[in-house]
């Protein structure tokens, strides 16, 4: 098999970048092509990193400015009903990082190369790579095409035209962050379950509530959940979880 040199990334989310690093760190030339036109600074809620996540992008040299601006979990807790039970840890891997997403996005976007308003509509296997085709008539040669755009992967189609697609679950999440406090240590993550959805929370990094709602809700698009106002989402999840829940505050 030839040597592998260059390298086309389909997807600029967190995936991509990633992958890019790593491929350039082991001596190949890999760029990153993203559909939307201007970076995603400031979308986004949190992100969990598991320790083999830290350790990846240890690999790839970002897991120091990434853990700057995350926050450690080192108990996560778990309760149904009135039943409350410490889920098990492995010992001396090191704690969840907890990060918003946009600020792994800017660390990983600054040391990325990426190319924006690039949105992949064909891809076609040749004797000597591909050729990848996008939305405004470029095309770009490598010797492999990885794609990593996501949950409505354009890449999947073009591998397999009959590769199932993603499925709504029936529920939606909702992130915030409230004033109110919980009686839970630093560090701690909580994860409440009920008969109508589930949400997690835990003390927030400078005081105030972390929390995570997922609810039973029928299918949104991210424009439309963004046009409902706060107000509105309090309301429902006061109608769910009732007033002394810390994600109604």
């Amino acid at each position: 098999m030839a040597r592998v040199r260059t390298v086309a990334v389909i997807g600029g989310g967190i995936a991509g970048p990633v992958a890019a690093l790593a491929l350039r760190k082991a001596g190949i030339e890999a760029t990153v092509y993203e559909a939307y036109p201007h970076p995603a600074h400031g979308i986004g809620g949190t992100i969990a990193i598991a320790p083999n996540g830290m350790a990846a992008l240890d690999i790839v040299g970002v897991s120091e400015p990434a853990a700057a601006v995350s926050w450690p979990v080192h108990r996560q807790m778990m309760t149904v009903g009135r039943t409350r039970l410490e889920l098990p840890a492995l010992a001396g891997v090191g704690p969840l990082q907890v990060i918003h997403r946009s600020d792994l996005y800017r660390i990983l976007a600054a040391d990325a190369p990426i190319e924006y308003g690039r949105r992949l509509v064909a891809a076609v296997q040749g004797p000597g790579g591909v050729t990848a085709t996008f939305a405004d008539g470029t095309e770009v040669q490598a010797d492999i095409l990885i794609g990593a755009d996501g949950v409505h992967s354009t890449v999947r189609g073009l591998i397999d035209p009959g590769a199932p697609g993603p499925h709504y679950t029936g529920m939606i999440a909702v992130e915030g962050q409230s004033p109110a406090t919980v009686p839970e240590e630093a560090g701690t993550m909580v994860f409440a379950f009920g008969k109508k959805g589930f949400y997690l929370y835990g003390p927030a990094l400078g005081g105030g509530t972390t929390f995570g709602v997922n609810l039973p809700h029928r299918p949104l698009t991210i424009a439309e959940a963004r046009a409902i106002p706060p107000a509105q989402w309090k309301n429902t999840l006061l109608e769910i979880y009732g007033e002394d829940s810390p994600a109604a505050t």
